[in-house]
């Protein structure tokens, strides 16, 4: 065989890779936006970043009474003994998640981030607390029951996409 069939042959097979590569992220991306074009989703994406922004604007931001980004690394940091990059990666996730939600820009992934901040928050912080809100001023701090609903939500969204009005849904056809 010449050195130009090796080469060749060589040559088709880095082509028949590359090909199957592109055809497996094409599918990875597929899995990634595709949704109905029901209200439904729309409902709870929106609802879960219209609700999950404010919270990041107080950390990131001091908005609505919340401490800005210093105070919050701070007491991340100190008080919850989390690592720094672990600080910085949730108050990240919890902002552009948000609104990647709004937007239903990769909902599910922008879902699993919310996710993952809640479940990090009931540990942290809200398990030991119980599981109701601190409506009447009684307990130390406040408990768990709104990152559960929190939690159905994303589940719910990880399951069904972005709904109608979601940039998924445009990036799904």
């Amino acid at each position: 065989m010449e050195m130009k069939d090796v080469q060749a042959n060589h040559l088709r097979g880095a082509v028949r890779e590359a090909s199957g590569l592109g055809t497996e992220l094409s599918r990875a991306h597929q899995r990634l936006v595709r949704t109905t074009d029901a209200a439904w989703p729309a409902i709870l994406r929106l609802t879960l970043g219209g609700v999950m922004l404010p919270h990041a604007a107080q950390k990131t931001l001091g908005l609505f009474g919340g401490g800005g980004y210093a105070q919050t690394m701070h007491w991340f940091t100190a008080s919850l003994r989390l690592p720094t990059a672990l600080a910085v990666l949730v108050i990240v996730i919890e902002q552009v998640a948000s609104l990647a939600l709004i937007l239903g820009l990769f909902t599910r992934a922008a879902a699993a981030g919310i996710g993952l901040v809640m479940l990090g928050a009931v540990f942290t912080v809200h398990l030991r607390n119980g599981f109701f809100m601190n409506w009447y001023g009684t307990q130390a701090g406040e408990g768990f029951e709104f990152h559960l609903l929190a939690l159905a939500m994303v589940l719910a969204l990880i399951l069904g996409g972005g709904g109608r009005a979601s940039i998924d849904r445009a990036l799904s056809r």
